[in-house]
């Protein structure tokens, strides 16, 4: 299924963003730009790791948070966990991140 809409980032208190633990190293760096430049306008960002097994979203988040710390801006950036759990009735495991402006 394919959703597609338009948002206006001033009309949203909390950005969110969702990564499935399947997609690339690529994904990351784009989650990566994004989260950066909502943060020169937002002061947090969460965003949902999800995948099929419980090492997959932790997994990601190292590797998000390691790219994130890499750039000019990243001693400005402070990251906070959020709720992690399985889905009932699946195998999916997920972990949100809260990512804040310093």
């Amino acid at each position: 299924m394919r959703l597609e809409y338009a948002i206006e980032l001033s009309k949203i208190e909390t950005p969110r963003f969702s990564v499935e633990a399947v997609e690339g190293i690529g994904k990351l760096f784009t989650l990566a730009t994004l989260v950066l430049n909502v943060l020169d306008i937002k002061d947090t960002a969460e965003i949902v790791f999800h995948g099929l097994n419980p090492e997959d979203p932790e997994r990601k988040i190292a590797g998000f948070r390691e790219i994130m710390e890499s750039c000019t801006g990243g001693d400005s950036v402070r990251f906070e966990e959020g709720t992690s759990g399985r889905v009932p009735g699946s195998s999916s495991s997920f972990q949100w991140l809260i990512v804040r402006r310093a």
